[in-house]
């Protein structure tokens, strides 16, 4: 069976970047592919180590985003 999907952007890789790019894009109606190789739960569950500058961690809550951040921050 071969799937057939049209869309606006493709982005690759669905670390914080990329699903914060694909939530951007999404809110002002352009539509997105994120292509990971990893399993979605495992996306989901791993551990980011980093620091986020205060302009993401505001553009996070902003969009409707930023409550993990805010929980554990």
């Amino acid at each position: 069976m071969r799937l057939s999907l049209r869309t606006q952007v493709g982005i690759v890789g669905a670390g914080p970047a990329g699903l914060m790019l694909s939530h951007l894009l999404h809110r002002q109606g352009i539509d997105s592919v994120v292509v990971e190789a990893r399993s979605r739960q495992y996306v989901e569950d791993r551990v980011r180590a980093g620091v986020l500058e205060q302009d993401t961690a505001d553009l996070m809550v902003q969009t409707g985003v930023g409550a993990g951040c805010n929980a554990r921050g």
